[in-house]
């Protein structure tokens, strides 16, 4: 089974732009919509709506609540998900490829 939530989670997950540097998700659920298990890279993630999930990663969770245009920074990841709100999510994700043209650093963008 593909860890990749677009393969994975295709009812929630749409690429919405791709390069050789980034792919852009755009992630859309309602309330009580649950994920399957899946991975992200290093990310930068905008919240485009308000929202509360509930995050399992093994046999731990933990609930997060985001205010409607959010961006921060999302380190590598596995987890499953569940929108445990009274409201739709409605997120992109900026996923980094390995490697930079430019062998710059990162800076993280947003709240941590």
């Amino acid at each position: 089974m593909s860890l990749d939530p677009v393969e994975s989670n295709p009812q929630h997950y749409a690429v919405v732009f791709e390069n050789d540097r980034v792919r852009v998700l755009e992630y859309t659920d309602r309330p009580g919509d649950r994920t399957t298990p899946h991975e992200h890279p290093d990310s930068v993630m905008h919240t485009l709506s308000a929202f509360r999930r509930r995050l399992h990663s093994g046999d731990a969770h933990r609930d997060v609540e985001m205010p409607a245009g959010l961006t921060g920074w999302l380190p590598a990841q596995q987890h499953a998900g569940e929108n445990i709100g009274d409201t739709p999510t409605h997120v992109l994700f900026v996923e980094l490829k390995e490697g930079s043209a430019t062998g710059g650093a990162m800076v993280s963008l947003g709240p941590e």
